[in-house]
C-alpha cells in the first residue's frame, strides 16, 4: 500500500496585508484536512484554524519544471491584525488513528506605515532551487524550479535531534554520516540540510524577537517585485544560506546602499548564482526561477544581448558583475568549512583581527582571539575575498570587485570542493567544483588557475559607500547558530549590528 499522506501549498507565497492566499492542497483519500496557520517568532501565533475538504490529486510529470496546478481547497484573508512576518501553514490528516503531517507557508508584507526600521528578506530564491518535490532540482539536472508546488520534506520544519545541522558540528566526529543518518531517519529530502526556514532564518527570528527587536519581512522575489518595499527602512537583513539572486533584486538592494542604506549579510554562499523570474500568473506573480547553473550554455540569453542575465555565478566574467560589488566577498574566494572532507577539524570560529572595530563593543574580545568556536559559526559554506597581509593584518587587495573601504574583521580557512574532497562526486565528463569555479572567474581551468582559488578563507568584514550606508557581512551561513547556542560575543555584535545600523537618520 502507498503511504497515505498529506502535503499542499500556497499561492502566492508573498501577500500585502489585508491580501489573500489559496491553500492548494492533495490528502490520501480526499481525507478532510485540518488546517492552522501561525505566525511563528520568538512565540507561535495562531491565526487561522479550520477543518478543509479536499481532494486526492496526484503529482504530474515534471512538477518539479511545470507545477502541481492543484484545485484551490481554500482561500484565507489575512487579517487587520496580522502582523508582517513569516506563516507556517500545518497540514494534518489521521489515517487510521495515525497523524499524518506536512507544511507549507507564505509571508505577509509590512503595510506601507510600518513603524520598524529593520527588513528581514527570506531566502526563498534558495529553498527553490534546492526544492525536490516531485522529482529534480536545480542539483540534479533541472533547469527551471517552479514555484507552484509543495516544499520537499525538511525545508519547511525540521524534528529536534543530533545531525539537523549540515556542519560538523563536534569533531573529531566518529560517524561522519550524522547529517546523512538524520535525514534518511526523518524521511526528509537529502538536499533539506542546505536550505529551508528551520536551518537559519528560524532561529533567527526567534533570538531577535525575544531580544526585542521588531522587524518586517519578505521574500527574495519581493525585492524584484515591489523594489521600493525597502523604502523607509534603515537595515535590510539577509540570513543563513541566500545563494540565488535576480538581477532586478540586486538592483534593488545595491540601489539602497547607494542611497545611504545599510545591510546585514549575516549569510554565506550570498549571491552566487544568477537567477531569472520568468512566467508570471495574471496577478503578476513570478511561477518559476530559471537557474541553468553548469549548464549556462543551453541558457537561450547564452551569446545574445541578455548575456548579463545569463543564470551562471554572478562572478562568471562573462556577466562581470561579482557579488563583492555588493557583499564584499564572494564564495569564489571561500568554499567550505566543517562539512565533510573540508576544513572537518577546522576552528569553527573566527581568528579576530582588528578588536577596536564597533561591531566587537562589549565583547570583551582581543586580536587573535577565535569568535564563535564553541557553537561553530563557521560551517557549511563560506564566503571570502582576495586579500593580502601588511604587518601582519590582512588587506583585501580589491582585484576581485570587493569594495576600496572594506575592512577584514576576522577570518577563517575555507577551501571549495575538489574531485576528491566532494560529498557528491563529480562524473568523470564533468569538471570538479573548483575547476568550475576557476574557470567562470577566468576562462580557463588550467592547474595555475584552478590553484588560485583552492585556499580560501570565511571572511567577517564591512564596508561603507559613498552615501554613508554601512554592510557587515558574516562571510558564512552559519553565523544564526551562534545566536542559537546563545554564544555571548556572537549575541552581543549581533546586538551592535542591529541596535546600530536600524537607527533612524
Amino acid at each position: 500500500m502507498a503511504y497515505e499522506t498529506v502535503t499542499g501549498y500556497c499561492w502566492p507565497h508573498s501577500i500585502a496585508p489585508g491580501g489573500t492566499v489559496a491553500l492548494h492542497l492533495s490528502s490520501s483519500g480526499a481525507r478532510v484536512v485540518d488546517v492552522e496557520i501561525s505566525r511563528v517568532g520568538a512565540r507561535r501565533e495562531v491565526v487561522w484554524h479550520d477543518s478543509v475538504p479536499a481532494g486526492d490529486h496526484p503529482v504530474p510529470a515534471e512538477a518539479w519544471t511545470n507545477g502541481c496546478d492543484w484545485p484551490a481547497a481554500a482561500t484565507v484573508t489575512a487579517g487587520a491584525d496580522w502582523r508582517s512576518g513569516y506563516y507556517e501553514v500545518v497540514l494534518t490528516i489521521d489515517v487510521g488513528g495515525k497523524t499524518r503531517r506536512d507544511h507549507a507557508f507564505f509571508v505577509l508584507r509590512p503595510p506601507a506605515d510600518s513603524p520598524n526600521r529593520i527588513l528581514l528578506q527570506l531566502s526563498t530564491n534558495t529553498w527553490y532551487a534546492y526544492n525536490d518535490f516531485g522529482g529534480l532540482n536545480l542539483y540534479t539536472g533541472a533547469t527551471i524550479s517552479s514555484l507552484q508546488r509543495p516544499m520537499a520534506r525538511g525545508y519547511l520544519f525540521k524534528p529536534p535531534g543530533a545531525g539537523r545541522r549540515v556542519a560538523t558540528v563536534h569533531p573529531p566526529d566518529p560517524d561522519m554520516n550524522t547529517h546523512v543518518g538524520y535525514l534518511r531517519q526523518h524521511k526528509l529530502s537529502g538536499y533539506a540540510g542546505s536550505a529551508g526556514w528551520p536551518s537559519w532564518e528560524l532561529p533567527f527570528v526567534e533570538w531577535a524577537e525575544r531580544e526585542g527587536f521588531a522587524f518586517d519581512m519578505c521574500l527574495n522575489a519581493d525585492l524584484e517585485d515591489h523594489p521600493s518595499l525597502v523604502d523607509g527602512y534603515s537595515l535590510l537583513l539577509s540570513v543563513g544560506h541566500d545563494e540565488y539572486w535576480s538581477g532586478p533584486m540586486r538592483d534593488t538592494v545595491e540601489d539602497f546602499i547607494a542611497r545611504g542604506g545599510n545591510v546585514a549579510f549575516l549569510s554565506g554562499n550570498t549571491s552566487f548564482w544568477q537567477v531569472r523570474m520568468e512566467d508570471r500568473d495574471d496577478q503578476g506573480v513570478a511561477t518559476r526561477m530559471v537557474g541553468y547553473k553548469g549548464q549556462f550554455k543551453d541558457d537561450p540569453v547564452y551569446g545574445t544581448d541578455r548575456q548579463s542575465e545569463l543564470t551562471s555565478i554572478w562572478s562568471d566574467h562573462l556577466i562581470g558583475r561579482p557579488e563583492n560589488h555588493m557583499t564584499g566577498v564572494s564564495f569564489t574566494r571561500g568554499g567550505y568549512h566543517r562539512i565533510g572532507k573540508r576544513l572537518t577539524n577546522g576552528a569553527g570560529g573566527y581568528t579576530v583581527h582588528r578588536p577596536e572595530h564597533w561591531i566587537f563593543e562589549g565583547t570583551g574580545i582581543g586580536y587573535g582571539d577565535v569568535l564563535g568556536a564553541a557553537a561553530t559559526i563557521v560551517g557549511y559554506e563560506c564566503d571570502g575575498c582576495d586579500f593580502t597581509y601588511r604587518d601582519g593584518l590582512p588587506h583585501p587587495t580589491h582585484t576581485d570587485g570587493t569594495p576600496p573601504t572594506f575592512e577584514i574583521l576576522g577570518t577563517a580557512p575555507a577551501a571549495p570542493f575538489t574531485r576528491t574532497t566532494s560529498a557528491r562526486p563529480p562524473k568523470p565528463n564533468e569538471p570538479a567544483e573548483d575547476e568550475f569555479v576557476a574557470g567562470r572567474l577566468f576562462g580557463t581551468r588550467d592547474p595555475e588557475a584552478v590553484a588560485r582559488i583552492q585556499h580560501g578563507h570565511a571572511v567577517l568584514g564591512s564596508y561603507t559607500s559613498p552615501a554613508g550606508g554601512t554592510v557587515v557581512t558574516s562571510g558564512c551561513t552559519d553565523w544564526a547558530h551562534g545566536l542559537a547556542e546563545r554564544d555571548p560575543q556572537v549575541e552581543q555584535i549581533t546586538r551592535n549590528i542591529l541596535t546600530r545600523l536600524s537607527a533612524r537618520t
